[in-house]
């Protein structure tokens, strides 16, 4: 949507086929237990610059809500807090030497401004080299796995370091408390502003609008929807996901087929539950025991006023899976009969009736497996051999976290350089770039997302 915006804005005529019936992806919202929030969990940082001014641009900034939140640690059993120093010194599961050396990793990363030379590394040996092994057994090896599943060991330590600076810019100073923002009605609230905006600036939307193929011809982009339709585009962006991509391009290379399907993705399979009652007061607790179905539990609730879900909490579930994980065959049902034991396993105190409601959501393709090399090997190239076909997605996020600001930033990042594109194809019909002049077509494909 940003990256329509920022094309319309220099001269296109851009419209947006969405697969879905309404906009957001992954910040699409979710009617759970009568009331309405993200499908899956985001929170807003400070340090998110991108995401920030998206807010004020929407004029959203004044109902958007900060607070100190605390971290919460699953490991052997028991639960343990890792919110502060005095948590971090008191903690069991690490000696004294071990603590030393996992703050000065932390701190290393943190430092870090140039990742590539960290693209070259595992994770798991630049994590052995500052942290060492006890500390990598168990607390860092057990997160990489709660994350990439069996790519655990594959991916960069380009990876781990993203996810350090990201939440070590969430701590604020002197304190260095963890502090995470959200806007007033969640991702809804921000979706209807920026469709709004979108439809103000004469940017087209067309929803359930799914595509199921791209062809070049004679200088035009032919796109084949699911209803039915055969619609013509001087140029067409894609945004799906590099196996969708291959799919629905059967024109392109070979070559550029096979870097578009070695891209490794994790999904994620996540039950959100309403409970009468809080679990604990942990925005996130990070979990190492290998029994748990899932991989975290993360408690909105810690942060949004709970008297947005008529005083109830919401806790999400995030199993992130691999493509072969056994879970994507199983039901909704299954999912949660399977997570809400557990549940009960870790707390206590939660009794199976302060369930109020509960919903499962999945995404097959979610992060791309940041890999040795990933960003000279596997990452996409904007263009294709197709002369009016680009793409641009998130598997083009070399060393990020998939987080909204970073997409953001993304969209920002690959303008210039797909503007670059476009007026060239243009002038190999002849056209002389008038992509810029104002009346080209420009389409951005959300194919069969």
């Amino acid at each position: 949507m940003t990256l329509a915006r920022r094309l319309q804005a220099g001269g296109a005529q851009v419209t947006i086929l969405e697969g879905a019936p309404r906009s957001g992806g992954l910040v699409a919202p979710a009617a759970i237990g009568g009331f309405t929030w993200d499908r899956f969990y985001h929170v807003i940082l400070r340090s998110d610059s991108h995401l920030l001014a998206l807010l004020a641009d929407l004029g959203l900034t004044d109902r958007l809500r900060w607070a100190d939140t605390r971290t919460g640690f699953y490991m052997d059993g028991r639960l343990h807090s890792l919110s502060s120093a005095l948590d971090f010194a008191r903690f069991p599961a690490l000696s004294s030497i071990d603590k030393l050396r996992l703050a000065a990793t932390i701190l290393r990363a943190a430092g870090i401004r140039d990742w590539r030379p960290l693209e070259s590394v595992r994770a798991v040996d630049w994590l052995r080299r500052w942290s060492g092994q006890r500390t990598l057994e168990r607390i860092w090896l057990p997160l990489l796995r709660a994350k990439l599943g069996a790519h655990a060991e594959d991916a960069s330590a380009a990876f781990i370091w993203a996810i350090i600076a990201r939440l070590y810019g969430a701590r604020r100073s002197p304190m260095k408390r963890e502090s995470f923002g959200y806007v007033e009605g969640g991702y809804a609230t921000i979706l209807d502003a920026l469709e709004r905006k979108l439809e103000a600036e004469g940017i087209r939307c067309r929803y359930g609008a799914r595509v199921e193929q791209i062809l070049e011809s004679s200088g035009q982009v032919a796109i084949k929807v699911a209803t039915g339709e055969h619609l013509d585009f001087d140029a067409v962006v894609l945004t799906v996901p590099c196996g969708q991509a291959a799919a629905l391009c059967p024109q392109l290379s070979e070559q550029e087929r096979d870097r578009l399907l070695g891209v490794t993705y994790m999904g994620i399979i996540c039950d959100a539950l309403v409970l009468k009652h809080p679990l604990a007061d942990y925005y996130v607790t990070n979990i190492t025991d290998s029994w748990v179905p899932f991989t975290g539990v993360v408690e909105m609730t810690a942060l949004v006023d709970r008297a947005t879900f008529g005083g109830h909490s919401l806790v999400y579930l995030p199993r992130y899976a691999t493509q072969q994980d056994h879970l994507w065959g199983e039901s909704d049902e299954s999912i949660h009969r399977l997570f809400a034991p557990a549940v009960g396993r870790m707390y206590p105190s939660f009794r199976p009736e302060d369930i109020v409601a509960f919903q499962v959501s999945r995404i097959r393709e979610l992060l791309a497996v940041s890999t040795l090399d990933y960003s000279t090997t596997l990452a996409p190239p904007v263009r294709t051999s197709l002369a009016n076909v680009f793409i641009v997605n998130s598997a083009q996020i070399v060393n990020g976290t998939l987080n909204v600001n970073e997409t953001l930033e993304l969209a920002e990042d690959k303008v210039a350089e797909l503007w670059t594109a476009i007026e060239e194809g243009a002038k190999g019909k002849g056209e002389g770039g008038k992509g810029r002049a104002g009346n080209g077509r420009i389409s951005r494909s959300t194919g069969a997302g």
